[in-house]
């Protein structure tokens, strides 16, 4: 009997390589797996598996995880206002954490003996893959081809065509890669550190321009209506909610960060509906926080978005935090009100039962209901005793 090889397939050049390799030239039976994390179509999805069948697979399996991905993972980078070096929301990262932990249970169902990957040497993805892999797997062996082979685009082409496989071979422009929690865009301009990404790389091109207002209901942090309407899933909801904002160019941005491997990179992304959400998230927090609740939950969601980007994502500790995120969202209650424009929009304001900013209390420089002017100064002559105690014995620095 052949032994068996589960290979992570997006239908691209680089898996399209590795199913004709590992079954023709390593003699393996190839389960092409895709795993599903918002990025496909019922037609997509059927073209993969033509694809897959025509290069001569085992077996080739579609697994959607797009609800398990959110329930795993992007709620809590909701939960944590989560944007990797203040900009970006941490889309493909996420989602391949997801992906990996999908393709090694599936490896182990089926008891495979290896499981296959067509990531390079150059970029993150290999190692998010690997890492998975070898904590959830560890007797499997991981195959790299193109990573190990050091294969060229053209080398790859020529292989395929050696072997009876065509497809369309023309490199696009740019790289694409989509998914629930955003779209990410590469090209040349991302390889340059001054260079901007032209409108015509972005997928979603703008086409109203006309602004319009757009409410989102949350109930314990978790959204639960976009303009009135009521969803089953918070998936659902943001998927409205993309639909509404992506045509209004909202979310493109280019994020600059420090890889895995320890480089530096550059990638475009459009993120419409993770970066209204995050936003309008984090303004309800505000209102409904307390200070020293959002002053901690900022320091621990830096963490998390750190150690999901480095491949950490089965550490204990994201557990640890994504208890505290749990916790800190009992009183994320209410509406939050927007407005889109072309390329931008406007957070109005919020209404919430839990809304600590009540004027029972007081209005901020205008009138004080909970304490007199007599209070205030006793206060601050408390507080500012340890200071006034430093600096009146270090006089001369």
């Amino acid at each position: 009997m052949k032994k068996s090889v589960v290979l992570a397939f997006s239908g691209g050049l680089d898996t399209s390589y590795c199913a004709k390799y590992l079954s023709e030239n390593l003699g393996y039976d190839v389960h092409a797996v895709t795993v599903n994390t918002g990025g496909f179509s019922k037609d997509e999805e059927q073209e993969l598996k033509l694809k897959a069948e025509k290069l001569g697979v085992s077996s080739y399996t579609f697994i959607d995880a797009v609800q398990s991905y959110y329930n795993e993972c992007v709620k809590y980078l909701i939960f944590g206002n989560v944007l990797k070096n203040n900009t970006y929301p941490l889309s493909v990262s996420a989602e391949r954490t997801v992906q990996a932990q999908n393709i090694a249970k599936f490896a182990q169902k089926i008891g495979a003996a290896a499981i296959a990957h067509g990531s390079t040497g150059a970029g993150n993805d290999q190692v998010r893959f690997d890492l998975i892999f070898q904590v959830m797997c560890p007797n499997i062996e991981i195959i790299t081809p193109i990573r190990d082979m050091s294969l060229s685009r053209e080398e790859e082409i020529l292989f395929l065509k050696n072997h009876g496989y065509e497809m369309d071979f023309e490199k696009a422009q740019y790289s694409i890669n989509k998914g629930l929690w955003g779209t990410s865009v590469g090209g040349k301009e991302t390889l340059t550190s001054k260079n901007n990404l032209p409108e015509e790389a972005f997928p979603s091109q703008v086409e109203k321009t006309e602004s319009s207002d757009l409410e989102i209901e949350f109930k314990n942090g978790e959204i639960i209506g976009v303009n009135g309407e009521e969803f089953s899933h918070p998936v659902l909801a943001i998927q409205k909610i993309e639909e509404l904002a992506k045509v209004y160019g909202i979310g493109r941005d280019i994020h600059v960060g420090d890889t895995i491997v320890g480089i530096k990179g550059r990638v475009g992304f459009e993120a419409a509906a993770a970066t209204v959400i995050i936003k309008a998230h984090h303004l309800l927090e505000k209102h409904t926080l307390s200070k020293y609740q959002q002053t901690i939950k900022s320091q621990l969601a830096d963490w998390y978005g750190n150690w999901l980007h480095e491949a950490l994502f089965l550490d204990p500790v994201m557990r640890n935090i994504e208890v505290f995120f749990n916790d800190s969202q009992k009183s994320v209650n209410g509406k939050v009100l927007i407005t889109l424009h072309s390329y931008r929009f406007v957070l109005n304001g919020i209404e919430s039962e839990n809304d600590l900013m009540s004027a029972e209390f007081g209005s901020y420089g205008e009138a004080n209901l909970a304490w007199t002017g007599e209070d205030v100064k006793g206060f601050t002559k408390v507080l500012s005793n340890s200071l006034s105690i430093y600096h009146q014995i270090n006089k001369s620095s």
